[in-house]
């Protein structure tokens, strides 16, 4: 089985968090991907945070090392539109206000398009099919 490593999971992985070990676990006894826009998220968030370009660059290496790194093609793409919506939906509702964007979509799609499933901590992938949820997972 393939495990899809969201931004969440890499935030919390980097941090050394309770659950960045839970991610630690599956990157391990799984095999792992990542899709190329989570890469650019990551990269976004540390920027806005004043990391170290350096730094930046080497915890994206480690990424790539670690995980099969999948990029966005037109399958995805048109997948990943439709999931959107999907998405902000079920966020709607669960009550979600924060609205889903184009990245979760495309994250869902590589998920469900490889059999995968999705190691994340987002609200609105809560109770999805193929999700799991890591604070949930902590308790467990």
């Amino acid at each position: 089985m393939s495990i899809v490593f969201d931004t969440y999971a890499w935030i919390e992985y980097f941090i050394g968090s309770s659950l960045g070990k839970i991610v630690k676990r599956y990157l391990k006894k799984d095999h792992c991907l990542t899709p190329s826009i989570v890469m650019a998220e990551l990269a976004w968030k540390y920027f806005r945070e004043h990391v170290n370009p350096n730094d930046i660059k080497l915890r994206l290496l480690f990424i790539l090392k670690k995980t099969d790194i999948i990029n966005i093609d037109h399958d995805i793409a048109i997948t990943g539109a439709k999931f959107t919506l999907f998405l902000r939906e079920n966020a709607k509702k669960l009550k979600i206000k924060k609205k889903p964007g184009l990245s979760d979509g495309l994250v869902y799609a590589i998920t469900k398009m490889f059999n995968g499933k999705l190691l994340t901590g987002g609200l609105h992938f809560k109770g999805l099919p193929d999700v799991i949820f890591l604070p949930e997972e902590k308790i467990k």
